[in-house]
This record gives C-alpha cells, structure tokens and sequence, in this order.
C-alpha cells in the first residue's frame, strides 16, 4: 500500500447556489513532507468543523482506484476537463491512497506510516459542496450509491508524512466496517 498523494487546502469562498459558502474542498499537493499534528495536516483547513475536522476527522484519505470512476462521470455529464484528469485531492481528500478500498477498511483499523500513526474513525458523508466541486448536482448521490466515499482518520502519533511512502494496515477491533457504517449513515440522509 502506498501514499501517492498529500493535499491541503485553505478555507476560501467559493459561490454555491447562488451564496457564497467557505470551503477548503479543493485541496492541492503539498510538496515534500507535511506535518501531522492533532488536528490534522499542518497548513490545512476545516472550513465547517461540525462536519470535518476535530481530533476524529482530523485527516481524509480517498482510494484513489476510485478516481476513474469519477472521471467517467464528469465525461458523462459533459464536464471533462482540459486534459481528461482530475488531479489527487480534487475529492477533497488530504491523503490519496494506493492498494487499500473501504471493503477493506474497518473503524478502529490503523494506518501505520514510517513517521506518524493514523487510525480510522468514519466513513466520509458527501455533501452539497461536493455536487459543487465535481460540477454536477447528482455527484453526492453517486457517492452514496457507489460507496465510493473514502475515510476519516484521526492521529494516533503525530509525526510527518509524505506522498511516495508506504504504509501498513492494522486491523483493530474489526467491530464495524467502513462499508457498513457509509450503509447505516447514508440510510439516515434524507434524499
């Protein structure tokens, strides 16, 4: 399993449904190594922490095996871009992962780096700044429907990290898969 990718972002204003919301969605590369600290990466922001963020959200990490799917849905909604990619972090993910989907993720599992330590608390719920950033208003749905939503870590060893590491899964209690929980949390959404 390998880190291909570490992102932050600012929070900024960006213009939804006609008013302007505070997000720090569009996260970009960081270059070199970033710094883990309790609350997460060093340099980004949380612009609503009801939702994202806090010591248990502190991290997101997103497969990215998921993003050609994503891709296939901007093409189909006719929202390609210049050169048919969506760069890592595009999903609003700090952590872009290689080797390791939510089937295989359970709450309590722990992702262990070379230089920090992060354990896995719930699976990302989509919302409407999502639909805005991917450009279409069915973009959450399609999370929804295809499990394809990622998950928060909270950090157990504060350290660095940096894209181009190898990481190890540690199975924790293995009470609750992250699958399993998506299931129960998209079930309490109203549609």
């Amino acid at each position: 399993m390998k880190l291909l990718g570490v992102q932050t972002a600012k929070a900024t204003g960006m213009m939804i449904e006609g008013r302007r919301v505070m997000t720090a969605i569009r996260k970009i590369a960081v270059q070199g190594a970033a710094t883990v600290a309790s609350l997460g990466l060093v340099g980004d922001d949380q612009a609503n922490p009801d939702v994202h963020g806090g010591l248990s959200k502190a991290i997101y990490a997103y497969p990215s095996e998921h993003y050609e799917f994503w891709r296939k849905a901007r093409t189909d909604k006719g929202l390609g871009l210049i050169d048919d990619s969506i760069p890592f972090g595009f999903m609003g993910e700090n952590l872009t992962l290689e080797g390791l989907l939510e089937k295989d993720v359970w709450v309590g599992d722990t992702l262990a780096f070379p230089n920090c330590t992060l354990r896995v608390t719930d699976p990302r719920e989509p919302c409407f700044k999502f639909n805005a950033t991917m450009g279409f208003n069915t973009a959450a749905k399609a999370m929804a429907q295809s499990g394809f939503c990622g998950f928060y870590l909270a950090v157990d060893k504060a350290g660095t990290i940096a894209a181009g590491e190898s990481f190890r899964l540690l199975a924790g209690s293995r009470q609750m898969s992250i699958p399993s929980s998506f299931a129960v949390k998209m079930r309490r959404q109203p549609s």
